[in-house]
């Protein structure tokens, strides 16, 4: 059994047999989160698919409180590395088992920097995960538009279907609902579960619209999940 939590924005918690992770941990700050960084406990790693902002979000205050290591591109791994954070780097098209279960990090069309005070601190090519969780696949998109190689996600794990794709579809910064249903079309996915939407007004969508038009056009089951609101799939 696979536990899937949505805090928000991008963040999910995914626990397994194996352990919990937590994916893009924008806590503070997130209008729509209705838990605490300290709320957020027996996390075994962090994955983070870019340095924006809203990605990287409470992870120093995450892993300091929860031992936790921080998985994410070489660049900002590295980073966080230097401020003390115990850090597995990877890259894309690299894949690693690990106690809570297995990742490969693919591509991702956005960008990836902090800003801060005194600049932007460019960290990287941002990055898509799959996930093998209890021999469940999970996709996370991280932020991203539409592109061709989502075509051959599947390929990428031997043919397995993809169990549940975690997909944006705010726009202005990532896909938008048109191209998250193309996405849905090539990468086959069991489920879907929007994100990246209606944390801030520039990104306000209508999931059940969205639901609607991807359930009457593809195979696909759309699971809308508030803030705090999770499922289970084994």
């Amino acid at each position: 059994m696979v536990k899937v939590t949505f805090h928000g924005h991008a963040c999910f918690e995914i626990e397994g047999t194996g352990g919990k992770i937590i994916l893009d941990p924008f806590i503070q700050g997130n209008p729509l989160a209705q838990v605490e960084p300290e709320d957020i406990k027996d996390i075994s790693a962090i994955l983070l698919t870019h340095g924006h902002g809203d990605h990287i979000g409470d992870t120093i205050e995450i892993a300091k409180n929860n031992n936790a290591q921080v998985i994410a591109p070489y660049e900002l791994a590295s980073y966080l590395g230097m401020k003390g954070i115990n850090n597995h780097p990877m890259h894309i098209g690299g894949s690693h088992g690990f106690n809570w279960g297995w990742v490969k990090l693919v591509q991702a069309l956005h960008g990836s920097g902090l800003v801060e005070e005194d600049g932007i601190t460019y960290l990287g090519n941002p990055c898509g995960f799959l996930l093998d969780i209890d021999n469940i696949i999970i996709y996370h998109a991280g932020d991203t538009g539409l592109f061709g190689d989502m075509k051959i996600l599947k390929d990428m794990l031997g043919g397995k279907a993809i169990d549940v794709a975690l997909l944006p579809i705010g726009d202005n910064f990532v896909m938008g609902p048109d191209d998250a249903l193309t996405a849905i079309h090539w990468i086959k996915p069991n489920s879907v579960v929007p994100m990246h939407y209606n944390t801030f007004p520039i990104i306000e969508q209508d999931a059940n619209k969205f639901k609607e038009i991807v359930e009457k056009e593809t195979p696909s089951e759309v699971i809308i999940l508030e803030p705090g609101g999770f499922f289970e799939i084994e």
